[in-house]
């Protein structure tokens, strides 16, 4: 397989470019929380971003992106499970 030099950089190279800023941006946001932020909300957006992760894995190293119908079903289920996931962590904060 020739690498497509009109489009840019490789779809995997940026898969892995766009999972290391992502890993970057979770490791920034627990880093946040020693310096005050509310666990409540670095742990939403450590869930989101570990979402958005997710679906990388799945549209590019997985080809999920050529079946559009399952990367939506998988990213559907995936974030139905981050959210009770999200839920399940959150309750205490709610009813304390």
């Amino acid at each position: 397989m020739e690498p497509n030099i009109k489009s840019g950089a490789n779809p995997l190279l940026r898969a892995w470019i766009w999972l290391i800023c992502l890993s970057a941006g979770s490791a920034l946001v627990s880093f946040a929380v020693t310096q005050g932020v509310q666990r409540q909300l670095a742990a939403s957006v450590i869930v989101l971003l570990a979402l958005a992760k997710a679906r990388i894995i799945l549209a590019q190293y997985l080809r999920l992106s050529q079946a559009p119908g399952w990367l939506r079903g998988v990213t559907l289920v995936i974030g139905l499970f981050c959210l009770a996931v999200l839920g399940l962590y959150l309750i205490p904060f709610l009813t304390a």
